[in-house]
C-alpha cells in the first residue's frame, strides 16, 4: 500500500511540528509532498531538508529567495495553495484569516482537509459548505474538542435524529477561577502560560479569554449542523474529556485521552482508520479525577460574544474572528489590556455594518472592514 501524500500549510507552527513528530512515528505510512510557511525560512529549510517535499512555499519574498536557494531539488512557490495539487491530504495549520485560500482550495481538489485553521470555517461557513459537497472533498477537523465530536459521532446511525446535544470542553484557560478585578492588570506572559496545552501565542490568547471555545461552538455549528441551542459549554480543567455528545436515548459518547494534539492529527491523517502510535493514552491509575463547572460568563465575555455572532450568522462571524485577531495583536504588542479584548470585540461587534455573504470577495471585504473598526475602538481606549 503506498503511502498517504501530505501537504502542510503552517509547517513552522505549533500544528505544523508536531504534524512532522506523527509523520515520523509513522514513517512508513505517510510522505510530506509540500511544506509552506508565511516567513519561517529556518524552520522550513530545516524541514524540508529532512522530508524532502516536492514543493514548498513562502509568503515572504526575500525569504523564498532563500529557500530557493537552499533547497534545489524542490519547487519554490509564493502561494500556499500551490501545495495542495500534490496531496492527498493537506493539513491547514496556517493561523488566523489567511488560512481561508487554502481551505477553498483543498475543498475545491477534492482532498481531505485536516482543520486545525478555525477561523477559515467559521469566517467564511457560507463559502466552504458548497464545497464539501464535492466529490473527494472532506474537511476531519484537528481541533482536538471537535476531532472528539467527530469520534461520537461515528456511534450514531442518523446524526441529524439522534443528537441532543454536544458538549464542547474548555481547559478554563490560565485564569479559570479569577475574577475581573484580579485580571485587570494581567501580562502577556501570564495569559500565554497554558495550563495544559502548548499552542501558539495567538490561539493561547483566545484560550485566556474564552473566545477560543466561542469560535468552537460556531465550528461546531458549522462542521456538524448543530443548531446553537444545543451546543453547550463546560469547563474541565483536566482536558482529558476532550468534548461530549448527548443522544436522545440518554446516552452520552465521550472522547477521552491525555492533552497530546498528536493524537488529532493522526486521526485526521488516518481517517477513517487509526495510526498506531498511541499519543495521548491514559493511566488510569494515575488519573485521579475529573472536574467539570459551567464557564464564567460575565469574566469571561467573549464566549457569549460568539454565540451571538454565530446566531447572527451572514458576515458576523467573519466580523468578531477580524476584529478578535486585531484585539489579540494589540494586546500582544503592549497596545491593550486584558480586559480590553472582549471591549474592542463587543464594541467592534456593535458597529456590523450589512453586507452579502454568498462569495470569497464578500467575506473578505467584511474581514478588512471590521480590523478597521477594531483599529479605531483600539485608538479609541484609554491605556
Amino acid at each position: 500500500m503506498s503511502a498517504v501524500r501530505v501537504a502542510i500549510a503552517g509547517s513552522s507552527g505549533s500544528i505544523g511540528t508536531q504534524t512532522l513528530e506523527v509523520v515520523r512515528a509513522e514513517a512508513d505510512a505517510y510522505e510530506i509532498v509540500a511544506l509552506g510557511v508565511g516567513s519561517s525560512a529556518d524552520v522550513l529549510i530545516e524541514q524540508a531538508l529532512e522530508f524532502r517535499p516536492k514543493v514548498v512555499a513562502v509568503g515572504d519574498p526575500e525569504q523564498r529567495t532563500r529557500v530557493a536557494e537552499a533547497l534545489p531539488f524542490a519547487e519554490v512557490v509564493a502561494d500556499l495553495t500551490a501545495l495542495v495539487e500534490p496531496a492527498d491530504v493537506v493539513v491547514n495549520a496556517v493561523v488566523g484569516f489567511a488560512g481561508l485560500p487554502v481551505t477553498v482550495a483543498t475543498l475545491r481538489a477534492g482532498r481531505r482537509l485536516a482543520l486545525a485553521n478555525k477561523e477559515s470555517l467559521i469566517a467564511a461557513g457560507p463559502v466552504v459548505q458548497p464545497l464539501r459537497s464535492l466529490p473527494g472533498a472532506e474537511i476531519v477537523p484537528v481541533d482536538s474538542e471537535h476531532c472528539a465530536v467527530h469520534q461520537c459521532l461515528r456511534s450514531s446511525v442518523a446524526a441529524d435524529r439522534e443528537v441532543s446535544r454536544v458538549v464542547l470542553t474548555a481547559s478554563g484557560g490560565p485564569f479559570r477561577g479569577r475574577d475581573g478585578a484580579s485580571l485587570a492588570r494581567v501580562t502577556v506572559d501570564e495569559a500565554l502560560a497554558h495550563p495544559t496545552w502548548k499552542m501558539g501565542p495567538k490561539i493561547t490568547i483566545d484560550s485566556s479569554t474564552l473566545m477560543n471555545k466561542g469560535l468552537e461552538v460556531i465550528e461546531a455549528h458549522e462542521l456538524f449542523g448543530t443548531p446553537f441551542d444545543r451546543i453547550e459549554v463546560v469547563v474541565h480543567p483536566q482536558s482529558v474529556v476532550h468534548s461530549m455528545v448527548e443522544f436522545t436515548d440518554g446516552c452520552t459518547m465521550a472522547q477521552l485521552s491525555m492533552p497530546d494534539m498528536r493524537l488529532p492529527i493522526g486521526y485526521a491523517l488516518a481517517y477513517p482508520a487509526r495510526i498506531g502510535t498511541p499519543f495521548g493514552r491514559i493511566d488510569w491509575a494515575e488519573l485521579g479525577r475529573l472536574d467539570f463547572q459551567p464557564p464564567d460568563r460575565a469574566t469571561f465575555r467573549c464566549l457569549d460574544l460568539a454565540y451571538q455572532a454565530g446566531r447572527h450568522g451572514s458576515i458576523a462571524p467573519a466580523w468578531l474572528s477580524a476584529s478578535n485577531e486585531v484585539a489579540v495583536d494589540a494586546f500582544l504588542a503592549g497596545r491593550l489590556r486584558w480586559p480590553q479584548i472582549a471591549e474592542v470585540c463587543d464594541e467592534s461587534l456593535q458597529r456590523l455594518e450589512p453586507g452579502a455573504d454568498a462569495t470569497v470577495d464578500d467575506i473578505v471585504a467584511a474581514d478588512a472592514r471590521a480590523r478597521r473598526i477594531a483599529s479605531l475602538v483600539i485608538e479609541g481606549l484609554p491605556s
